[in-house]
């Protein structure tokens, strides 16, 4: 199973080109870090795979077959799409009515959408919020509701633009647990991030846009240990790899408790802070 971009090629009308020649291949099960410069074309990228724009020239894939011409409303049976704005897609009175929206709009049954719904609430930890009104939940919850809408529709592909941004720091790792877990699920989660501490805490991959096209596509280790043009792909070395690379036979350090953890080890256990 895999969703493709191949040899896709990007330009509004009279403009300059955005994305050119880009190929990306996402297998089902991933979990994906999308990163670059601002104005780069990350957005452009998943605008692409979800039909809310069409290539200039290239293909869009799907499990082998082109599925360019095939619209959002369409692709939306199997990628789920939360903006950093996710409040913009909600409009009715209540999360549960809010989550249903999707399965009813497929036809299915008023059962199958109540099992859907209380499914979707119950993975996204929104069960206690069924009768919220949406306009009145904080950052995370809202977030949260995206992701619970595209649940509903049995998405396999999850692509969020941004979720962490104005969240604190307990919103932002309840958030990114939620998406972990799902991964783990068999749901591919695709996230476009300036937090680069996310590219090294959750995401297997990488994948950074730069020049109009993939400037580099591996791990996030290789990423942060082996490219020296980190800044110019609008992109900073988190401080846990920062440090752990700073310390001659440290191992590479994914997050500032691994880099403590490792710091122990170092010292023999004994505590030096």
């Amino acid at each position: 199973m895999m969703l493709e971009l191949r040899d896709v090629s990007f330009a509004y009308a009279g403009g300059e080109p955005i994305l050119e020649h880009l190929n990306v291949q996402i297998r089902e099960g991933e979990f994906i870090g999308l990163g670059g410069r601002n104005g780069s074309g990350k957005t452009t990228v998943t605008r692409l795979l979800m039909g809310l724009e069409k290539p200039t020239s290239g293909i869009v894939r799907l499990d082998g077959r082109d599925v360019t011409a095939a619209g959002a409303a369409e692709r939306s049976r199997f990628i789920g799409y939360v903006f950093q704005r996710p409040e913009r897609q909600m409009f009715r009175s209540t999360v549960a009515e809010e989550v249903a929206y999707g399965p009813e709009q497929l036809g299915r049954t008023p059962e199958e959408v109540s099992a859907d719904v209380n499914a979707a609430l119950e993975a996204a930890n929104l069960t206690d919020l069924a009768a919220a009104y949406p306009p009145n939940l904080n950052r995370s919850e809202k977030q949260r509701v995206a992701i619970a809408s595209a649940l509903a529709m049995k998405t396999r592909y999850l692509i969020l633009d941004e979720p962490t941004s104005g969240q604190d720091k307990n919103g932002k790792e309840r958030l990114m647990e939620l998406l972990a877990d799902l991964n783990k699920q068999g749901i591919t989660i695709l996230v476009i991030t300036h937090d680069m501490d996310i590219f090294a805490a959750y995401c297997r991959r990488v994948v950074v846009i730069g020049n109009r096209t993939k400037a580099f596509d591996g791990t996030a280790e290789e990423l942060f240990t082996k490219r020296g043009d980190l800044y110019e792909l609008g992109l900073n070395r988190p401080d846990a790899v920062t440090l752990s690379m700073a310390v001659p036979g440290l191992p590479y350090c994914a997050t500032m408790e691994a880099f403590r953890d490792a710091m122990l080890k170092r010292v023999g256990g004994v505590r030096i802070c």
